[in-house]
């Protein structure tokens, strides 16, 4: 199956919820998976044939995986800077690029491991995912005099951001969507336990006193969005992308 073929069928084909399905990896292809966490959507990868290869910035989180799945291929690297001899077919990543703030960097070594006629497709958080959280934060810090600068630690662009990105690098961009959607916290504490959960970024250096009274803000401010028949949830915007190197 060449690259040019895959790459109209991701264009051409029906709408896949799944992303490896969307991806449509092909039995002898070898596909990079940027980002691959715990190995998992690797593994699907190869179960249908393909040849994958997996990395990710996390040496714990590859040890992890590689215990899980001793046969995939599985490496510590960091994405910017990824150098590979021989190319490769396809370049995978999902929900991982929305923590990599040097896109363009990113984006060039995506493009230099893949080879003429290669697709590139990957799903991650775009523009307005988690604003109405992220918002409330930001207002109540600064209304306690603390600097937003600095605090967020994700990159979320918009579809037109992204897409020229990746046709100045070079591919072109052969479908891109946006989704926008509501998606359930778990427990009653949902809202405080996501903020736990990111408080290294959003609330380092706030005094503990001030940080509890910003939770308590935060879910007066959110409640009216975010807070549906007894449960918390939390606003989510992805970002869907295929393109191929030129």
């Amino acid at each position: 199956m060449s690259n040019e073929s895959s790459a109209c069928q991701v264009h051409a084909g029906p709408y896949y919820k799944d992303i490896v399905s969307f991806l449509q990896p092909a039995e002898g292809e070898r596909i990079l998976d940027v980002g691959c966490g715990n190995g998992s959507l690797t593994a699907r990868i190869a179960a249908a044939g393909a040849i994958p290869t997996g990395i990710d910035a996390s040496e714990e989180i590859v040890t992890k995986a590689r215990l899980k799945y001793p046969k995939l291929q599985l490496s510590v690297e960091d994405a910017r800077y990824y150098v590979t001899e021989i190319p490769y077919d396809a370049v995978f990543s999902h929900a991982v690029l929305h923590w990599i703030k040097d896109a363009p960097a990113v984006t060039s070594s995506i493009w230099s491991a893949l080879r003429q006629g290669g697709r590139f497709v990957a799903e991650f958080a775009a523009s307005g995912n988690i604003a109405i959280i992220l918002t409330a934060i930001r207002a109540e810090l600064e209304q306690l005099g603390y600097e937003w600068e600095g605090r967020n630690p994700w990159y979320h662009p918009t579809i037109g951001e992204y897409s020229s990105l990746l046709e100045q690098t070079g591919f072109k961009v052969i479908f891109a969507q946006h989704a926008d959607s509501k998606s359930p916290l778990k427990g009653d504490n949902g809202i405080r336990n996501w903020m736990d959960n990111f408080s290294s970024y959003l609330f380092q250096g706030v005094l503990a006193e001030h940080q509890a009274l910003i939770y308590d803000a935060v879910e007066d401010r959110v409640r009216p969005d975010l807070y549906k028949d007894g449960n918390w949830m939390i606003d989510i915007s992805r970002l869907r992308i295929a393109a191929i190197k030129q």
